[in-house]
Formats: structure tokens, C-alpha cells, sequence
């Protein structure tokens, strides 16, 4: 209770445009409690990207990108822009939330941890949701700014393709898009619905691989990503090409995704299925597909 009470009130002092503000919280019964956050008028972005959304609800292309940069310049506050480094360990679309303004603002912070800068996280169990948790998560059973990167990623192919991450009977998002780059129809990949920039969704979309890449060392960092998608480029250490060129570079290294996904011992990331197959005491999936336990 009085961890919970501490950390409750550190998380209400983040500041931040792209953040839905913690107000406070409240007891709903024993041991349970409810978190309080502003309220937002347009609802959660998953209610505006899908197939079955209300078509008069759906997000037009320009606003989808402009709601994936509002999230970015959310983490990277979170994983630096702070006195503390916070990873938030449940990114997805129903946990982005639109303003008045259809901004998008990154929410619920239930699941979410501070350390110091420099310090490793110190959870012992795998929290998050099914679709959005990085390999590396069920075998270390520690978060990082990495996977927060991953569940970015996969926020990312979500909000251009209009797809969710795991659909019964469709192939995984994330092996679904790969697969399409491989086979030179990366623009397949998006929502048909949409009106795009062909250049800019290309860019987007590998980045989107990239963040959900199996190996967390080949991930961008959030201040990358952020970079990318504004469209600042600068060199970085390893390579003369510019930032963008780098990293989509890394992302078509196609013999690197294959090797990694052999020794992983399954598919590029982890089913639903995968996940009760290797059920142990470290987690709980809840029936929603969320895993809820743990710190």
C-alpha cells in the first residue's frame, strides 16, 4: 500500500502534452484500486483504426501519423525527459486516448515502473498485454526502454495497417507486414481505407518493423524514433548515411531476422498459444489477453 501510494503520487507529476494526466486514485474494494486520470472527450484510439470501427469515427492517414508522433514524444519523455526513467510496459491503441482536439495522449499508467537513469529495472514478472509484450520479456522477465520500443513498434504497424496485432486465423501483425517487405508489397500492408504518402508510409512502416525487431540490441532508441519521424536526420556513430538510412538498412537485413527467429525456437514473436504452451508461475493471462500480475 504505501509503494503503491508513493509511486501513485511520483507517476501524478509527470508533465507532458502527449500524456493523460494522473490525478489521483481511489480504493474499490480490498486490495483493488482505481487510478484517475483527465477526462478524454474523444475516446481511445482502437475505437477509430480497425476494420469494424464506425467508419464516420475513422481516422483519416495525416491523423494517424500525427497521433503516432504525439505518442513517441510521450515515451521519449518518459524514458528521458524526466527525473526519473519510467517504462510504461503497456503501450497499445486502447491505451492512447484522444483530447477534444483528437490528440493523442498516452494513458494508464497501471502497469508502470520508475528507476534512475542508468539503474536496471528491478520487476521480477511479466506484465503487459498479449500481441505488444517483446520476446526477451518471457525469457528475462524484465522490462526495459526496449520493450517499451517493441510495443511502440507494434503500435505503429496497428495504426497504418488497421489491423490488430493478433486476429484468430490471420497470420501475426508483425510477421504479416514482414513478410509483405520481403516480397517488394510493403504498401499492401496498408489500410486500404486511407489516402497516403507513399514515401512517408514506406518510412513509417519500416520503422515500425524495426521497433518490433526480435532482437532488442538492433531496436532504435525512442529519441531515434522520434528523430525519424520528424524528419531530423543526423549521422549516427557506426554509419556515414544519414539516421533514416541506417535504420532502414538494419531493418532489410533480412538473413539477421531469420537467424534470430531460429534460435528463438518459435515463430518472430510470441502467439497467444506460444504464450500458455510456456505459462509458468512468473505470469497470469487474464481472459482479455492481458498479463496482469507482477511489478
Amino acid at each position: 500500500m504505501r509503494e503503491f501510494l508513493a509511486e501513485v503520487s511520483s507517476l501524478g507529476r509527470l508533465t507532458h502534452r502527449s500524456l493523460v494526466s494522473l490525478k489521483g486514485w481511489c480504493k474499490k474494494e480490498k486490495g483493488t484500486f482505481m487510478l484517475v486520470y483527465d477526462y478524454m472527450e474523444n475516446g481511445s484510439l482502437d475505437k477509430r483504426i480497425y476494420y469494424d470501427c464506425d467508419e464516420t469515427k475513422m481516422l483519416n492517414y495525416n491523423d494517424r501519423i500525427r497521433i503516432i508522433k504525439d505518442v513517441a514524444s510521450a515515451i521519449l519523455y518518459l524514458h528521458e525527459g524526466w527525473e526519473a526513467k519510467v517504462l510504461h510496459r503497456d503501450i497499445k491503441a486502447s491505451n492512447v486516448l484522444l483530447d477534444k482536439y483528437m490528440n493523442g495522449r498516452l494513458g494508464d499508467f497501471g502497469l508502470a515502473r520508475m528507476h534512475g537513469h542508468g539503474q536496471a529495472a528491478s520487476t521480477t514478472r511479466v506484465v503487459g498485454t498479449v500481441g505488444y509484450l517483446a520476446p526477451e520479456v518471457f525469457r528475462c522477465q524484465r522490462a526495459s526502454t526496449r520493450t517499451d520500443v517493441f510495443s511502440f513498434g507494434i503500435l505503429i504497424l496497428e495504426v497504418i495497417c488497421g489491423r490488430r496485432p493478433i486476429e484468430e486465423g490471420k497470420p501475426g501483425l508483425v510477421n504479416w507486414v514482414w513478410e509483405l517487405m520481403m516480397q517488394n508489397q510493403l504498401l499492401a500492408a496498408v489500410d486500404p481505407r486511407l489516402r497516403t504518402d507513399d514515401e512517408e508510409v514506406d518510412k513509417v512502416l519500416h520503422l515500425g518493423l524495426l521497433c518490433s525487431y526480435p532482437d532488442p540490441n538492433s531496436r532504435p532508441t525512442m529519441r531515434q524514433v522520434v528523430k525519424v519521424l520528424e524528419g531530423k536526420n543526423e549521422p549516427c556513430e557506426a554509419e556515414t548515411e544519414d539516421m533514416e538510412a541506417y535504420l532502414l538498412h538494419k531493418v532489410k537485413t533480412r538473413d539477421m531476422w531469420i537467424n534470430y527467429s531460429r534460435s528463438f525456437g518459435y515463430a518472430l514473436h510470441p502467439t497467444i498459444d506460444n504464450i500458455r504452451r510456456s505459462h509458468s508461475s512468473f505470469m497470469s493471462l487474464s481472459w482479455t489477453n492481458s498479463i496482469v500480475e507482477g511489478r
